[in-house]
């Protein structure tokens, strides 16, 4: 099993955004010098705790501080961004990362993101035909008017070597595409599965749904007549270890995974939103059930054997993505990230 981190990322209302960039930044790196394998950056325009609305522009700062760790997009909401405008920008950062890059994409965007960029409709058919004019715009960016329900670009005339649509991806075809899923039996983890694309599960969705994303996988995949890979799938986690399983719930709860929780993650969704089955009393929902039942929380032997257990239930995956908060105490979470990488991951080789 391997390695990433996926990141929204997540800071308080009135936190300073410089400060805040430059924090995220050097996790990146220190990230990279642990050897984690990947990091995904989260893209939101109006939720104010989530303050990067340009995953494509950290992303090529943080690629020119690192030298391993390869950077997705996490994700790209296809339905608020034009498909010309798109390939444009990622075809440029993947030049950027010299191929050091994942494009993530989803139909997820916010209500308000949509209503921001007045996006309407269809989202998951938007989604669909929003990368099928990127790729073409890659492949065979033909001369014509392209319009669809949610956007609308045209393709000029070439001129030899004056005009044409020549900016291409430094990666063939393209990057690997990524795409996220959190619903049950998520349609865009279909479409993963149908194109022979990147699997991923969200962080707040329990294990019986997280079961339904590889069976949608296949669903896809038995379109196309492929056979997908349990090997990349991506499953993201809240994921903390300290040095005891006492100290490390202690420090979960009182510090950033738990103030995300209470005051972000309960206040968006509803803490009733996160119960793993509806058998789940509304009152007795709270960041302590989490702890139990959607965290990983624990010393490094606790954390390796609750991983264990969800590689089991959900029939084997290829990378755990642990989920990206403030490090704050700063020395308490470089533990846990370290801890992970180094005492956790090696007790997980065996899983393949």
């Amino acid at each position: 099993m391997e390695l990433g981190f996926f990141t929204m990322p997540l800071h308080p209302p009135g936190s300073d955004t410089t400060q805040t960039l430059d924090d995220d930044l050097e996790q990146m790196v220190i990230l990279d010098e642990l050897g984690y394998k990947e990091a995904y950056i989260g893209e939101h325009f109006t939720f104010t705790w989530e303050n990067i609305p340009s995953p494509d522009l950290f992303i090529a700062k943080a690629v020119a501080m690192t030298e391993n760790i390869i950077f997705g997009t996490g994700i790209t909401c296809m339905p608020i961004h034009n498909p010309a405008v798109l390939a444009h920008r990622i075809a440029q950062l993947d030049h950027l990362t010299h191929g050091r890059f994942h494009w993530g994409i989803g139909s997820s965007s916010t209500p308000s993101d949509s209503e921001m960029f007045m996006a309407s409709g269809d989202r998951r058919q938007s989604t669909r035909e929003g990368i099928d004019a990127v790729l073409k715009i890659w492949t065979d960016p033909e001369p014509g008017h392209y319009k669809s329900d949610f956007w609308e670009f045209k393709i000029p005339e070439p001129r030899p070597n004056i005009v044409s649509i020549h900016m291409k991806p430094y990666q063939k075809p393209h990057p690997p595409i990524a795409m996220a899923g959190s619903s049950t039996k998520s349609d865009t983890l279909i479409l993963a599965g149908e194109r022979g694309w990147i699997p991923m599960s969200i962080n707040l969705a329990h294990v019986p749904t997280i079961k339904t994303h590889w069976d949608a996988v296949e669903e896809g995949a038995e379109k196309s007549g492929l056979s997908p890979s349990r090997s990349t799938w991506r499953i993201a986690r809240e994921v903390y270890v300290a040095d005891t399983t006492e100290q490390a719930r202690k420090e979960a709860l009182e510090g950033t995974l738990g103030r995300d929780f209470e005051d972000y993650w309960f206040n968006l969704m509803g803490s009733k939103n996160f119960k793993p089955s509806p058998d789940i009393a509304d009152s007795d929902m709270s960041t302590e059930h989490l702890l139990d039942t959607l965290w990983v929380v624990g010393s490094p032997d606790h954390v390796a054997n609750r991983l264990r257990e969800i590689y089991e239930q959900v029939g084997g995956f290829g990378m755990l993505l642990a989920m990206g908060h403030e490090w704050e105490p700063k020395e308490q979470w470089l533990n846990s990230m370290t801890l992970l990488k180094n005492e956790v991951m090696p007790q997980l080789a065996d899983l393949t």
